[in-house]
């Protein structure tokens, strides 16, 4: 039991490095503070295979299988504790046990795999690697898809600087942890294998789908065309979450900053995060909306900025402002996949959120596709904190020629999780979308990480965190569909769903015909 624990911690750390582990002699293995380590997942979840054949009740793999669960996620999202206790106010005991909760909630995934798996272990290893990738992948897909989903920390992020990063453009993130979980128990065999024949020969498969992205990118040509270059400044206003919706704190100091950055700014596009307003337009100081439209209004330059919308009658959204030239109205994108607790409250919990001191409610939700911001030539995407978590639904819009964007924008405010691993975690997310989409993703935050990533997954520029600060750079719009896009854009997951769902009725047929 303890190994999985470890291995469970262990794949947490794989998504982005923990920043207070810095000896140098780590650092030579490759383990730098907020960095993926693609290996180390593998050897995880390898671990876990090593328990799982171990034991032969179904019972013992699935606790095996929860324990692993539960370490890796609450490695991984354990930073919810500061936005529930630190700024939300709910007493430490409280606020621990919902964090481990959810985690011990979410690990029933991968016990269920774990236990599914021992009672199906076919005899013959090949076949037990196919059946234990196609659980994985079951498992991450109802984590990531069902009750809204929340499939932050999933495998695949790991890998965003790995070899089977080459396969996200064809594969997407859950291909990717169908694809990690099937080499993690393909090399367990081989290293446990008899004879170092044997495990030669089982190192074979690995192998090539370890190098084949490199053989295919020797002289590949890319998935995408350049559509153009965008010069942008992305404002990070670094306003205290404890001070930020304070009348007489937070919000006068966010209005007054960022309208004078906003004055100052000379770059074509001018991008401040999630709520850099934040309050309600109809709750602002007289003419100051006004002097934002005029400033806008004409000339060469336009703007994306994070408020809220709406009023009491007609509820409230959380929103992106675009303001350009030539507009009769204000271009807006509205938020569509809501976080659960924060911005629509499930049933029966509000005696959950109203022991915080969160402005909390139920937000309306936006459209699932939305007109792109469209300026200088580029179609221009925002999404709004986590959604950018959703590949498949981002893919939806390219569905449609008329709403496919080029650049993708990403307006967050991760400071209700402090200086946490939540803001690297949340930069490897977006690197693998940028992979997956072939599409450059500008981030512009409160407090970290504010960057540009181009259409390779690359960070080409990023502000330091937890500092006011503006940065300023070129983004490359780009044009085309990745096979990726292609699929998911038209058929949703469904197809990685039938597929592991088939592996695993095969193996509970062959199961059952030696009965």
């Amino acid at each position: 039991m303890a190994v999985a624990l470890i291995a469970g911690g262990a794949q947490a750390a794989s998504m982005a490095w923990p920043m207070s582990f810095q000896a140098a002699y780590l650092q030579l293995l490759g383990l730098h503070p907020g960095q993926p380590v693609w290996w180390l997942q593998l050897l995880a979840l390898a671990l876990l295979v090593g328990v799982l054949r171990g034991t032969r009740s179904w019972r013992q793999a699935a606790l095996s299988g929860w324990l692993f669960g539960t370490a890796w996620l609450l490695g991984s999202v354990g930073w919810t504790f500061v936005s529930l206790h630190t700024y939300g106010g709910l007493p430490a005991p409280l606020a621990a046990l919902a964090v481990l909760g959810l985690s011990a909630l979410l690990a029933l995934y991968y016990a269920a795999a774990c236990a599914i798996f021992v009672a199906l272990m076919p005899a013959y290893r090949p076949w037990a690697a196919v059946v234990f990738a196609a659980l994985w992948l079951l498992a991450e897909l109802m984590r990531g898809t069902w009750l809204t989903g929340f499939g932050w920390g999933a495998s695949g992020y790991a890998q965003v600087d790995g070899p089977l990063a080459g396969y996200a453009p064809w594969l997407g993130v859950y291909g990717l942890c169908a694809m990690s979980a099937w080499l993690a128990i393909t090399l367990a065999h081989a290293w446990q294998g008899g004879s170092w024949r044997d495990r030669v020969r089982g190192l074979a498969a690995p192998l090539v789908l370890l190098l084949l992205p490199f053989a295919y990118s020797v002289g590949a040509p890319e998935l995408s065309t350049a559509s153009g270059r965008l010069s942008v400044t992305l404002l990070q206003g670094n306003i205290a979450q404890d001070e930020k919706f304070q009348a007489d704190s937070g919000v006068p100091k966010a209005l007054q900053w960022y309208a004078e950055q906003m004055k100052n700014s000379r770059t074509a596009l001018v991008i401040a995060p999630e709520t850099a307003i934040p309050v309600l337009p109809q709750q602002l100081p007289p003419d100051y909306w006004e002097a934002l439209q005029q400033r806008f209004g004409t000339g060469q330059q336009a703007a994306l900025i994070g408020s809220p919308l709406g009023n009491y009658q007609q509820g409230y959204t959380n929103s992106v402002v675009g303001l350009k030239p030539g507009q009769a109205q204000p271009w807006r994108y509205d938020k569509q996949h809501l976080v659960p607790f924060g911005e629509f409250i499930p049933p029966f919990f509000k005696w959950f959120t109203a022991m915080m001191n969160i402005p909390l409610g139920d937000f309306n939700r936006g459209a699932v596709k939305q007109a792109p911001f469209e300026w200088q030539g580029q179609k221009l995407a925002p999404n709004i904190c986590y959604e950018d978590l959703f590949g498949e639904e981002l893919a939806l819009q390219f569905a449609d020629p008329a709403l496919t964007p080029s650049i993708f924008v990403n307006v967050s405010n991760l400071a209700w999780f402090g200086n946490s691993l939540a803001m690297d975690q949340h930069l490897q997310i977006a690197r693998l979308r940028a992979k997956e989409f072939e599409r450059p993703i500008v981030l512009a935050t409160n407090t970290g990480v504010t960057a540009i990533v181009d259409h390779r997954g690359a960070v080409v520029v990023a502000a330091a965190r937890d500092t006011r600060t503006v940065l300023v750079g070129e983004v490359e719009g780009r044009s085309g569909v990745t096979p990726y896009v292609w699929w998911v854009s038209r058929l949703g997951l469904w197809p990685l769903w039938l597929l592991a769902l088939g592996f695993v009725l095969l193996a509970l047929r062959a199961k059952l015909r030696k009965r």
